[in-house]
């Protein structure tokens, strides 16, 4: 017989969190560093049901932490704004600090807790050119692109803008978004061919000049009440188009966040709340199909 399998979740610790509604499972890794193998992902969420798992890691440079993102399907995600959140909060509670770094897959994020307890999360520059958010094919506007659902010559959606957040995110302008079955809708979409890294699906509809409301099929996740990305996404592409001014309140089914485009360096802002759920730890067993190590 082989070695049973030892990797970096096995007999870990975990706090679960959720930003909105979008369950969050934290990891502290920074003093056993090891990379997380998509199955072993897979399997952590079956044991605690998560939307992402945040890892922490030793930062290379002067951050807090570093942070690689699983999404419950084993994959990896690029970013996660109400995560962020989440892992700001630990830190925070941690070191008694206010104002935290850390190193993502998107680049360094910058976290702020408030006075009112909420935590904004700097989630940095949008990307709209077609081969950064990246697209398989050239598009000179993503403001609306060529696609569509639903029966040739008759779709039920179609022409969604194109932001990159961190993620790929398609953004379909519609009336009412709770008006469509976006969990068959979703996957379809997720993983059309012009996404090479697949994209997060989001229904968006626009009331006012300062409202934005949305639902969101999560790339590797599925339907969340809460995608932080998503709602930076959606606020960038309605001030594009000029439905809405550059800060807004984003409605989505687990709750609101305030998103403002800030015009002095183009950076995004997201500001919400965060909520401790439990601690737990993985148990071994649930990783000993994975083989040895």
């Amino acid at each position: 017989m082989g070695a049973p399998y030892i990797g970096a979740l096995a007999n870990r610790d975990f706090v679960k969190m959720n930003g909105l509604g979008n369950e969050i499972v934290i990891v502290d890794l920074r003093r056993a560093p090891k990379p997380i193998e998509a199955a072993a992902a897979r399997a952590a969420a079956r044991q605690e049901p998560y939307d992402q798992l945040m890892a922490l890691y030793p930062a290379r440079g002067s951050a807090d932490a570093a942070v690689r993102i699983y999404n419950s399907d084993g994959s990896e995600a690029g970013a996660c704004g109400n995560g962020m959140r989440c892992v700001a909060a630990l830190l925070a509670d941690e070191t008694g600090r206010t104002d935290l770094n850390f190193e993502t897959p998107a680049g360094v994020i910058s976290c702020r807790r408030a006075a009112d307890g909420l935590f904004a999360v700097d989630m940095g520059r949008p990307r709209w050119r077609w081969d950064e958010i990246p697209l398989s094919r050239e598009f000179t506007d993503t403001r609306a692109i060529e696609l569509s659902y639903g029966p040739p010559g008759a779709p039920i959606l179609q022409s969604p803008s194109a932001v990159g957040m961190g993620n790929p995110h398609a953004v379909f302008w519609v009336d009412d978004p709770a008006a469509y079955d976006l969990a068959a809708i979703g996957p379809a979409l997720e993983h059309d061919p012009l996404f090479p890294e697949r994209a997060n699906i989001t229904l968006a509809a626009t009331p006012s000049r300062n409202r934005v409301v949305i639902r969101t099929w999560e790339r590797g996740a599925g339907l969340t009440k809460a995608c932080g990305s998503a709602a930076c996404a959606a606020a960038v592409a309605a001030a594009r188009l000029g439905r809405t001014d550059r800060r807004v309140t984003v409605s989505l089914p687990g709750g609101e966040l305030a998103v403002e485009w800030r015009e002095s360096d183009d950076h995004v802002l997201m500001t919400g709340p965060v909520a401790y759920e439990h601690k737990g730890r993985f148990d071994a067993a649930s990783f000993a199909d994975l083989g040895a190590a």
